[in-house]
């Protein structure tokens, strides 16, 4: 996969957990799981939105190309 979520390493420099984080932007953490572990196929922006909104960060923090 040439997208990589590095979803795991904003929220531990935000000391965030996944339970807090789901919680604030209000989604599953079996779903939440599914985006840190690079297993989605893809992502709503509204939920892009609520993750960087919860985060203070920037898209690009947490999604990176990455060629094949």
């Amino acid at each position: 996969m040439a997208i990589i979520v590095n979803l795991d390493v904003v929220m531990a420099r935000r000391k965030m957990s996944a339970g807090e984080l789901s919680e604030r932007i209000g989604i599953t953490p079996a779903n939440l799981s599914i985006l840190k572990n690079n297993k989605a196929k893809a992502i709503r922006f509204s939920t892009l939105e609520e993750i960087c909104k919860a985060l203070e960060c920037q898209p690009g923090d947490i999604l990176e190309y990455v060629k094949d």
